[in-house]
């Protein structure tokens, strides 16, 4: 039977105000039971922590409660409420509603992304937290709100943490805000020191008794399948017909479990997989309930909060969860399968009992629970933070170091997210953001999606690109049930593209989109089209919802009108550019094909294998390849990858790239200075020995190597005055070294060198230039040197070292040459024929 503990709201003068819905609280849920202890904590705190268990009534009754006092103290404002999922905002909304007795959107409303059932006159407000967030950028002190309630705040998702800090900080300038967080399993002594000591209420849950067993693996070599098909046949021994719900990590081990658990063939008994990609069709039948057979569920930890299957009696858990880790050195985000914590052993523990007495089989012993981490740790611990990092900027909130989170981040993920908005051009070095990154806050998306969408606006290929990016923000529309394996295959292989699994997208948004009836799509033919096709049809509408939010989204912020993508591939735009707006948002992504590793080698040292659902899978290896995310699972994944000319990279991350210069050398065919560049980036060598004018990257050395190969080594084709005076110093200065038997001793390139830098101007390094600069007013007169300018330190007086001897009348030429042991070695006196005869002997003898 029902009770109802019914509450007439009157205004503070006590008049009856006939509009003011009736509040009733069901008696039989524990926090009615609490009402009075709750909202005395409310009356004197801005501040109360709420500790509900499940089925307490707390997420329903609340929002009733702080109306009941919003309306009691004459307070006008409304009341929000954050669900962490689009489906619980709504659900609950409409069951409140209903308990209010008022229709859904008027006294109590809900927002999610696409849906807004509010009006002026909703009085509570149901709504996402990404909802409240984007509240935020226009509403900086949320005024609309007399109270707010932050719902299963124990998830602590990016944005529960990231409105838990801005509420820390928005209580102090807003003294009449009342803020509510409540959970099922929370810390609430955390929650408490964080909010200033802030009252904590507990609230039992309606629930039956539940029984605990261990039934640890018999051997280390047991596998996970064999376990829990040992522990089925447990439970089956003890009740053939209760419903059983089986948590595990992932798909794949459900898989495996599903077919292990049919090969023992258990009377009576259907075997229900339960996972996000699942088709709607297969999820419902697991919400089924009262037909003729026991209901075996396998699901992932979706059925830990988000939602509820009814009628569940046992509970098999494998204590493992898939949990997704970002690694900010080497910029993976990892699903790794964990031990689960303790809050999460007993929020599955807490899916049965509900209906009668249950029982919680754990698949691991007592000291493994006692030794699992107490709560799960917080997403901004394990993700990237470029998002709040940015979210931050434009709020122009404190710096995140300074933000006051619950959980702070590590120093490396901070410096792995200033990296990311780095590369995508959204922030500076010094930390202000530049105008992409103002227009990337605007944009409530993943900053390196709303990157591509401003570089597609650029590139002119924003229409197809929107349905790119729209694909992969939500899961892969195919499908690919376990019993039809390879006809989904040959379904699909229609769609793939060999060159792109991006452009894969567009083949199957074009297929689909055929089915529109003008703006609308002909959902029955669709929903055909879908099953005959693998595709999920609730995928494939939520893909057409988000593409819809994302033009209208940049109609709005980038100001630049969208169109349908056009039916014919031609006319969808330059698949380069297209690739190249999708590289600008995941610049750091990208590897090339290293045959000796059989892998392909990506920035930071990583190394990857093409993800074998791709449409590249098994194909010629691209020797360049660009990829959406990198997963590592067994092996790190690329998930939606496209080949890429390597040109691009540089084209679009020069800002990344390091040039390194080398072999500069005088061209006398060009008349320039040229050499050889080196491209890398992320440590990825993009191009080797390219020919580079030197004068363009390295003007002081191309300066230098002008002088020192075109000038001192004689590579100039128009030779002028100056060079003629630089050879005949050279030869006087040369001449002097054999007279001295100085051979190089004297004349310095050095010399010559610091001579000719000092007066041709610093910026000529080619034939060209310096021509015009040579022949324009005295400028060649400059370069007139002498032998003092060549020369080490003085020359020695000469006068003894003549270059003629007189004979009487007779005059002899001398020469001078330093060659030890050859015949011309020393003195040469140069004597005619007739001369001989005439030619003193004494004279030899000089010196």
């Amino acid at each position: 039977m029902y009770f109802a503990l019914s509450v007439v709201v009157k205004s503070p003068q006590h008049a009856a105000v006939p509009d003011r819905p009736q509040i009733n609280y069901p008696a039989d849920l524990p926090v009615a039971q609490r009402r009075e202890e709750i909202m005395k904590a409310m009356r004197s705190h801005q501040v109360v922590i709420v500790v509900g268990e499940t089925g307490s009534g707390k997420t329903t009754q609340l929002p009733k409660m702080a109306y009941e006092l919003a309306f009691e103290e004459g307070k006008s404002g409304r009341i929000g409420c954050t669900q962490p999922r689009r489906l619980a905002a709504a659900t609950v909304a409409r069951r409140v509603a209903v308990e209010m007795g008022t229709g859904l959107g008027d006294r109590v409303g809900y927002q999610v992304r696409f849906v807004e059932k509010v009006q002026d006159e909703t009085t509570i407000k149901f709504m996402t937290d990404g909802i409240l967030l984007a509240e935020t950028q226009r509403d900086r002190d949320l005024r609309q709100y007399d109270t707010l309630i932050i719902d299963e705040a124990h998830e602590r998702s990016l944005n529960i943490d990231f409105i838990l800090g801005y509420l820390k900080n928005l209580l102090a300038r807003r003294k009449d805000l009342r803020v509510i967080a409540s959970s099922a399993t929370l810390d609430a002594g955390m929650f408490s020191e964080y909010f200033d000591d802030a009252p904590v209420v507990n609230v039992e849950g309606r629930t039956f008794p539940v029984e605990d067993y261990f039934l640890p693996p018999d051997s280390e070599g047991e596998d996970l399948s064999r376990h829990v098909a040992r522990a089925v046949q447990w439970v089956t021994d003890l009740d053939d017909s209760g419903d059983v719900l089986i948590f595990l990590p992932g798909e794949r081990e459900i898989r495996e479990c599903a077919d292990t658990l049919e090969g023992k063939k258990f009377p009576n008994t259907d075997i229900l997989p339960l996972f996000a990609r699942l088709g709607l069709a297969e999820q419902e039948r697991v919400f089924n309930i009262g037909g003729s057979k026991r209901r075996v569920v396998l699901a992932t930890n979706v059925a830990e909060t988000s939602v509820t299957i009814p009628g569940i009696v046992y509970v098999i858990d494998s204590g493992l969860a898939r949990i997704s880790r970002w690694n900010p050195s080497r910029q993976i985000q990892r699903l790794q399968i964990e031990q689960i914590s303790q809050a999460s052993a007993r929020q599955r523990r807490g899916r049965c009992g509900r209906i009668c007495e249950g029982v919680c089989v754990r698949l691991y012993d007592e000291e493994t629970l006692e030794l699992a981490d107490a709560y799960t740790d917080p997403e901004i611990r394990r993700s990237s933070l470029a998002g709040v990092i940015l979210r931050m900027k434009s709020l122009r909130l404190p710096d995140v170091r300074e933000f006051p989170f619950l959980s702070p981040p590590s120093a490396k993920a901070i410096s792995e997210g200033h990296r990311t908005l780095e590369e995508v051009g959204a922030m500076e070095k010094q930390g202000h953001l530049t105008r992409i990154g103002h227009q990337l806050a605007r944009l409530p998306l993943d900053p390196r999606l709303g990157r591509m969408l401003i570089e597609a606006s650029k590139r002119k290929v924003l229409d197809a690109v929107l349905v790119m990016v729209g694909g992969m923000s939500v899961m892969d529309v195919r499908e690919r049930p376990q019993e039809k394996q390879t006809e989904a295959d040959n379904a699909h292989k229609k769609f793939n593209d060999e060159s792109s699994d991006f452009l894969t997208l567009l083949h199957i948004w074009s297929a689909v989109d055929s089915f529109r009836d003008k703006k609308r799509f002909k959902r029955n033919q669709l929903r055909k089209y879908c099953k005959q096709n693998f595709l999920s049809f609730r995928r494939i509408m939520e893909w057409d919802q988000i593409v819809s939010e994302l033009s209208r989204l940049v109609r709005d912020t980038l100001k630049v009108k969208t169109r349908p993508l056009a039916a014919d591939r031609k006319q969808w735009g330059d698949e380069d550019e297209m690739h190249k707006s999708l590289m600008a948002g995941i610049p750091m992504q990208f590897g090339f094909w290293d045959k000796e590793k059989r892998a392909y080698r990506s920035t930071g040292g990583r190394e990857f294998a093409i993800f074998p659902g791709s449409g590249l899978f098994g194909k010629n290896k691209p020797e360049w390849l660009l990829a959406y995310e990198l997963v590592e699972t067994t092996r790190v994944w690329a998930r939606k990858v496209a080949n890429i000319d390597v040109k691009w990279v540089e084209e679009l991350l020069s800002h990344m790239c390091r040039y390194r210069y080398h072999s500069p050398h005088w061209d006398e065919h060009q008349g320039a200075v040229y050499g050889k560049e080196t491209v890398i980036c992320g440590g990825l060598t993009l191009v080797d020995g390219r020919r580079v004018f030197y004068g363009r990257v390295r003007p002081e050395e191309a300066h230098e190597v002008f002088i020192r190969e075109a000038i001192l080594g004689d590579g100039l084709r128009t030779r002028g005055e100056f060079l003629h005076r630089l050879d005949e110093v050279r030869a006087e200065v040369e001449s002097a070294e054999h007279k001295l038997r100085r051979a190089g001793g004297l004349w310095s390139d050095e010399a010559v060198f610091d001579f000719f830098h000092v007066r041709i101007p610093k910026h000529i390094c080619t034939a060209k230039a310096f021509q015009k600069w040579r022949t324009t007013g005295d400028n060649e007169k400059q370069l007139m040197l002498e032998v003092e300018d060549c020369v080490w330190g003085e020359i020695e007086d000469l006068s003894d070292f003549p270059d003629c001897v007189w004979y009487g009348e007779n005059s002899y030429d001398v020469s001078y040459s330093e060659n030890p042991g050859e015949r011309t070695d020393g003195v040469v006196f140069e004597i005619g024929m007739d001369q001989i005869v005439d030619f003193p002997d004494y004279l030899t003898s000089w010196g």
